[in-house]
């Protein structure tokens, strides 16, 4: 299959499953309270293009591909967005969304949210439950970069961190998020040295990965002894006209064991283009293998190996309840690490440009990125991120969102109490303002995709 379709249904399959899932939110909640629901876009907003109709209700595809919605009987806040004005058929007042009360029209808002937020939690945790766990090494400091920020910062081969960023015994995993959303930024941390705790301060350094600035305190930890198996070969790399083969079990290099991946990855790096000898396993017996690593488009010198199943990637079998826990806590670091990026942008520690955000083309090419290195399977991590985005950016009290729907409710309530109501054309007055300040961030999220060309 050619590579654009690839991507093409790739596309299709995260955003529609993520927009969809949140639009039947609505519509699953609108039709438990036994509202009538007019028409299920599930694919754009806008006049219908095509579709079919079941019962009272017309599922659709609509002119305008900016996602999807769900449109209720006596609901003609957003009727300008969604087609025109309800058809003049007599529909009973208990089936309008209008007069239902401020609570259920409430839960049929928080609906869509709500699902995108269960779809987020649901991945990990029936990865988790099913396939198990990572077990994150120990912050045993493995390997580090000759002349890289770590070994500036006195860290030693053996240090284990104790304190990193004012968190006590923190975790690989933790240091290494914290690490990529903190470039340029001073990070406080205790290391425990043969039975001394030693405070450092170490800065990551600035790394460009696709366009997104990222932190890096290049050192890895610890993995302890695992094999090291090449998995694959890419074609015109040094380890293909080295006469290296899938399968070859790497035990030294250059004269040094080789103890796991990550040290194999670092000897390459840190011998740069030089020539470097290889001893390997194959078929029972050893053999010598000349290589020279060649500069990559990242700046990075690689042989152009990937590792196979013969490196130890430990998983954890767990029960429901780790499996739950693990999937909230994955989401809840998710929503940490975000609002840790927003808090550098207005504390001017980060630029707009470099925190990362992705608009339509990095959204794109995010997704484009996995499937070619993972497949769909790999898909699912990222409709994971993207439906809990969806999710939580959607409560914000944005006109047009979800949580500008609840704000006018509370509006609504609050005005009750002195006698007064909003008037329909003040809701989609309202309702197209959310609309402007929506495409402003398109045309913003856009601009900084566009501009990472450059």
């Amino acid at each position: 299959m050619p590579d654009f379709l690839v991507v093409i249904l790739a596309v299709v399959f995260v955003l529609g499953i993520a927009i969809n899932i949140h639009e039947f939110g609505h519509f699953i909640v609108a039709k438990f309270f036994g509202m009538r629901v007019e028409a299920y876009s599930f694919f754009g907003l806008g006049p219908r293009i095509w579709g079919f109709k079941v019962g009272h209700t017309d599922y659709r595809i609509s002119a305008i591909p900016l996602g999807a919605y769900v449109k209720l009987y006596g609901d003609e806040a957003t009727a300008s967005l969604e087609g025109g004005e309800s058809e003049g058929e007599k529909v009973p007042d208990s089936e309008l969304y209008e007069l239902r009360p401020r609570w259920q029209k409430f839960f049929v808002m928080l609906g869509g949210p709500f699902m995108n937020i269960v779809l987020a939690l649901g991945i990990p945790f029936f990865g988790a439950w099913i396939y198990g766990v990572p077990s994150m090494p120990a912050p045993v400091v493995g390997v580090i970069k000759a002349g890289g920020v770590a070994e500036q910062a006195g860290i030693q081969k053996g240090d284990r961190i104790v304190v990193f960023d004012g968190v006590e015994n923190p975790t690989w995993e933790r240091i290494e998020r914290d690490t990529l959303v903190s470039p340029d930024q001073p990070i406080a941390m205790t290391v425990e040295r043969a039975g001394q705790k030693i405070p450092l301060t170490i800065k990551p350094a600035r790394a460009d990965i696709k366009g997104n600035i990222v932190g890096d305190i290049e050192l890895q930890p610890d993995m302890g002894v695992e094999p090291v198996t090449v998995g694959t070969i890419k074609a015109d790399a040094p380890a293909a006209s080295s006469g290296l083969q899938v399968g070859d079990r790497v035990l030294t290099f250059n004269g040094q064991t080789v103890r796991n991946t990550a040290e194999l990855t670092s000897q390459i790096r840190e011998n740069k283009d030089a020539p470097a000898k290889m001893t390997v396993e194959r078929n029972g017996a050893q053999q010598e293998i000349n290589t020279q690593a060649k500069l990559d488009d990242d700046g990075v010198y690689r042989i152009g190996i990937g590792f196979g199943k013969g490196a130890i990637t430990t998983r954890e079998q767990v029960g429901i309840g780790k499996a739950a826990s693990f999937a909230v806590n994955a989401n809840l670091e998710i929503i940490r690490l975000t609002g840790k990026v927003f808090g550098q942008l207005f504390a001017g520690q980060r630029s707009v440009k470099d925190a990362g955000l992705a608009g339509p083309v990095g959204i794109v090419q995010i997704i484009s990125q996995v499937v070619k290195e993972a497949g769909f399977v790999g898909l699912l991590s990222i409709l994971a991120v993207i439906s809990l985005n969806l999710g939580v950016f959607n409560l914000l009290p944005i006109p047009l969102l979800d949580g500008g729907q609840i704000m006018v409710l509370g509006i609504e309530k609050v005005m009750s109490w002195f006698g007064k109501t909003l008037s329909m054309a003040i809701k989609e007055k309202i309702q197209l303002a959310g609309l402007a300040i929506i495409l402003v961030l398109m045309v913003f999220t856009l601009f900084l995709d566009i501009s990472r060309f450059f």
